[in-house]
């Protein structure tokens, strides 16, 4: 799955960072968090994984200061974000690549619920942080484009968490800080606008449907009748987040 979602988030990586609102204010979010809770002005060493067209990457460096930062992705193009921070870029997969050792922060947005198993990579990142390191990691819960899984879309991600599972997979190892969830919908004008917004976010990645006439105009049909309002068809976001920290 991971080469295809890299192929799907490389052919959009044009579009991703205009088009993903969502995922840049849970980006504010996190780094928000981040300040409000305590964590040092800079730091000596930080990895962020799935950084793609580096929306986080942007904002801790607007807050942060780094001794060495490491930013991670899938995808070739992201080394253009690493070289704009200033950055070492790590290509490869986030689950299989040798991490930097003992980073006092790893952070990672809007990229987890790609994992097939999100405890096992978050205990691994709790295990890899130095003492008194941070954790801040944003995903998406179950409720994410709940409009698509109720139509049969296999478009969405396979990992979807909520904040109890991401305080389960790394308590004992890490102080909790601070976790979060949102859910909240926006609207498009039509059923295609929806699938225009997933393409321009790669989140196609996953699905593999072949889109026929006959298929564009059912899943049309279908959605428009299920859940067409006022303000137009409803796409569902569900916005996770942990802010946690090693003991000293």
């Amino acid at each position: 799955m991971a080469d295809r979602v890299q192929r799907s988030f490389s052919r959009s990586f044009g579009t991703y960072h205009e088009s993903a609102v969502q995922q840049a204010q849970v980006v504010d979010r996190l780094v928000q968090e981040l300040c409000d809770n305590g964590a040092p002005q800079h730091f000596t060493s930080a990895l962020e994984l799935g950084a793609g067209t580096g929306h986080l990457t942007q904002r801790l460096c607007a807050e942060f200061s780094f001794g060495t930062l490491t930013v991670n992705d899938l995808s070739p193009e992201t080394q253009l974000v690493a070289d704009a921070a200033r950055a070492m870029f790590l290509r490869g997969d986030a689950k299989q690549i040798e991490w930097p050792k003992q980073p006092d922060l790893i952070a990672s947005a809007s990229m987890i619920q790609w994992l097939p198993a999100p405890a096992a990579f978050l205990r691994r990142a709790a295990a890899a942080l130095a003492a008194g390191g941070w954790l801040a990691v944003s995903g998406f819960g179950p409720e994410q484009y709940r409009e698509l899984a109720q139509i049969g879309s296999s478009a969405k991600a396979p990992g979807l968490f909520r904040p109890d599972d991401l305080i389960a997979a790394v308590q004992g190892d890490l102080e909790i800080v601070a976790t979060g969830e949102t859910v909240q919908q926006i609207h498009f004008a039509s059923p295609q606008m929806v699938l225009r917004h997933l393409r321009n976010t790669g989140v196609n990645g996953r699905a593999q449907k072949v889109w026929t006439k006959s298929c564009l105009l059912q899943f049309s049909r279908e959605y428009t009748r299920r859940f067409d309002g006022e303000a137009g068809v409803p796409l569902t976001y569900h916005p996770i987040w942990i802010i946690a920290r090693k003991r000293s």
